[in-house]
């Protein structure tokens, strides 16, 4: 296991890369840095390179001069940054605190999490970003998300919120790098209590679909039906005005959704996993069909999780059972293109799982995957104690903890998710538009 100094990683927003030297050394200036040669470069290719810069570097370089400074301002450049920026695979999480189980008139007990700030949310809400090339954290603050809402997943470099109360659902999106731009969605039509939800957002397309925890009555919830949100800049509106039911007997309880565009341009889904027994649900919302598909190795599995890992869907969990003929380990397994079969594709090492699992002591582990990069992190341990596996160089680290929380203690947690930061997404104008059809007065 590697060895590292955890000082030199933390920074603060706006982003900064820790490009940590020693200042006795003396810098040497290369020939091929002589300003002679780059002062003459034509200032649209200036913008194109800027336009590659990830957003910490990108936000530093804004204070070289007045010009790049207002480059977020003009929509030149965004509109070409929105076509080349390459995006990196960052993640950000959010506090959490486990609240009690509540009681349906199903035969199973559901466990929820809410989002939680200091003192009960009288301060802003606050999210954690992780960039799993330097291990480095970053701290964002988000002013104007009001009380009573709590983030449920990501895409397109947006959050989504979801509102508390029990009731027909309102969904805000906001982007983190621009505390100012929060878009309202319309409210769902069906009463919820903490439905699943899954969002995927791309530069001309809004997809929302919202599951289960249907309020039966004002005390009870059963998962029953499914409704889904569309938008496009084709013109195309379906404003929850699409609904299906749900498989029998199904339970989810981690609320978690993932979605994959698979490859080979088949249309993508949403995944989520489904308990007792463990199974994977999938949504299809051109078709608006529910799946089930079996789980690998279903009877030994602990803590399982999904996640999205370059067009595929990745099923992370323990196995561990006594009689096997196998060591306990973590496992991953890829779905392959039929949609029904697992292949194991990684292995976690036996002698970092039994530390691992020493660690854990049987609290359980979430798990949450960007392109390359996998998150495991241990739960009750608010990110103290977390592991960074990186599919291109095949790489266990230990993740420094977060500086900006402090010790697992009172049922605090971090909840994670993908993220790809962007300066501009502008299919959210299309819910601007949407707001003024609604509201013309």
């Amino acid at each position: 296991m590697e060895a590292f100094d955890h000082t030199h990683y933390v920074t603060t927003f706006p982003f900064s890369y820790p490009f940590a030297t020693n200042n006795t050394t003396t810098t040497t200036i290369s020939p091929w840095m002589d300003s002679r040669i780059w002062s003459k470069l034509p200032q649209r290719l200036v913008d194109r390179i800027i336009a590659f810069l990830p957003p910490p570097a990108f936000f530093r370089a804004r204070s070289v001069c007045k010009r790049w400074y207002s480059l977020l301002f003009s929509h030149t450049f965004l509109q070409m940054y929105v076509q080349i920026n390459p995006k990196p695979y960052f993640f950000i999480f959010f506090k959490q605190k486990t609240t009690q189980p509540k009681t349906t008139t199903t035969t199973t007990t559901i466990f929820k999490t809410i989002t939680t700030t200091a003192a009960d949310n009288v301060v802003p809400q606050e999210g954690y970003i992780f960039d799993p090339e330097t291990l480095s954290w970053h701290r964002l603050v988000f002013p104007l998300i009001p009380h009573g809402f709590s983030p449920t997943c990501s895409s397109g470099g947006l959050i989504c919120w979801v509102s508390d109360e029990a009731g027909s659902k309102g969904l805000l999106l906001s982007n983190p790098l621009f505390s100012s731009l929060v878009t309202p969605l319309p409210s769902t039509l069906r009463p919820r209590l903490f439905p699943s939800v899954g969002v995927t957002i791309t530069n001309s397309s809004i997809d929302v679909m919202v599951a289960g925890d249907d309020m039966i009555s004002p005390y009870a919830v059963k998962n029953l039906t499914t409704e889904s949100f569309h938008v496009d800049f084709g013109g195309f509106y379906s404003i929850w005005g699409t609904t299906s039911s749900l498989p029998r007997l199904c339970s989810l309880e981690s609320g978690r959704m993932v979605y994959v565009q698979h490859q080979g341009g088949s249309a993508g889904k949403f995944y989520c996993m489904n308990y007792s027994p463990f199974s994977v649900l999938g949504y299809d919302m051109s078709r608006n069909e529910w799946c089930k598909i079996q789980a690998p190795m279903r009877r030994f599995l602990r803590s399982p999780s999904l996640i999205e890992s370059k067009g595929k869907l990745v099923l992370l969990a323990a196995v561990e059972k006594s009689k096997l003929n196998v060591p306990r380990s973590l496992r991953m397994w890829a779905l392959q293109s039929c949609g029904a079969t697992w292949v194991e594709i990684e292995r976690m090492p036996q002698q970092l799982y039994a530390q691992f699992t020493e660690l854990e002591g049987g609290r359980g582990f979430t798990c949450v995957g960007n392109g390359e990069f996998v998150v495991v992190m241990i739960m009750g341990t608010a990110a103290e104690k977390a592991l960074l596996f990186d599919f291109g160089r095949k790489r266990w680290v230990w993740i420094p903890p977060c500086p900006y929380v402090s010790g697992g203690g009172g049922g605090i947690e971090l909840n994670g998710f993908a993220y790809e930061p962007r300066l501009a997404t502008p299919v959210t104008g299309l819910l601007d538009q949407l707001s003024t059809l609604n509201n013309p007065f």
